[in-house]
């Protein structure tokens, strides 16, 4: 691992499960964040009536995922001090697993190049805040079951995971805070979102 990953974090679990909330609260703190690929990229080819779409072409979506957070690592290359993003190309690999679908050598490759910290945070399913939108199209089982795929995949690529307490998104926060060496202020801590 080069001193370039060292600082690149990330944050995966199943839908739901207030990962989108952590890293915001993490920019709030003022700790550089990559967004997920996932959801963008539904935005993105719903608002052209695209075929990359998850109820349209799983494979596809996984290919312009699996663009989008390569990009992300680079542009996060650019930047200094810890960056935390919110999933990583394993998941990719773990969301074509879990659609059954066979992992392409070059997206294995991809998955096996560009690598981040090797301890990855995982939000566990956590049932009292999941919730459905026009994105998250997926139910409390499938997402139970997203999180125990990404629990599988991410150790196959030599990470391991450290669980998120099942707690407020200040708790998290700090829990994160702690472990990536970043320091916490009361004006941030005050500004973190609630969970939703």
């Amino acid at each position: 691992m080069t001193m370039e990953t060292e600082r690149f974090h990330i944050v995966t679990g199943g839908p739901g499960a207030g990962k989108s909330t952590l890293i915001a609260a993490l920019a709030a703190a003022g700790v550089a964040t990559r967004p997920e690929a996932g959801r963008a990229i539904i935005r993105d080819q719903r608002e052209i009536d695209g075929p990359a779409l998850p109820w349209r072409d799983r494979a596809a979506f996984a290919e312009a995922m699996a663009l989008w957070d390569m990009r992300s690592h680079r542009e996060a290359a650019e930047r200094a001090g810890p960056v935390v993003f919110d999933r990583g190309l394993p998941d990719v690999i773990g969301y074509l697993r879990l659609c059954g679908l066979p992992v392409p050598a070059h997206l294995d490759r991809a998955a096996r190049r560009f690598r981040y910290h090797r301890q990855v945070f995982l939000a566990p399913h956590w049932p009292a805040i999941f919730h459905g939108d026009a994105e998250r199209r997926q139910d409390a089982a499938e997402a139970a079951r997203t999180c125990g795929m990404m629990a599988e995949t991410y150790p196959d690529y030599g990470y391991e995971l450290v669980p998120l307490p099942l707690a407020p998104v200040t708790e998290r926060l700090r829990f994160v805070l702690a472990r990536i060496g970043a320091p916490l202020s009361a004006a941030a801590a005050a500004r973190a979102p609630a969970p939703r």
